[in-house]
């Protein structure tokens, strides 16, 4: 078994409760780590015998470009599109970030972390 990771992966989508943030948008950050047997690839050195990593991305990219209210539903959606379509997959840890969310006050960002 090995970790995998692909951290810091940057999107612009329209996430939020008030309306203004369903319009204009805002900048998001999203990071994964998930379990998955690399044995094969680690001999064989052929994509095909691992996770395309590639593929992993495009599959979160597609689930956060879709508008929702929560990052938590946003969150659950991506863990759950992943576990669909790589089965090989296995203990999925996925955070998600929204950077300079309009709270009422100052700071870097409001982040959610699922563990599945």
């Amino acid at each position: 078994m090995a970790v995998i990771s692909i951290e810091n992966m940057s999107f612009y989508a329209y996430h939020g409760c008030f309306d203004e943030e369903q319009k204009i948008g805002t900048h998001f950050r999203a990071s994964i780590e998930f379990e998955t047997d690399t044995h094969k690839a680690e001999i064989s050195d052929n994509i095909e015998d691992t996770v395309d990593y590639s593929k992993v991305y495009l599959a979160i990219k597609d689930e956060i470009l879709k508008p929702s209210h929560l990052l938590e539903h946003v969150a659950r959606r991506v863990i759950d599109r992943l576990k669909k379509d790589f089965p090989n997959i296995s203990k999925i840890k996925f955070s998600l970030s929204k950077l300079n969310p309009p709270v009422g006050g100052q700071m870097d960002c409001i982040s959610v972390t699922i563990l599945d």
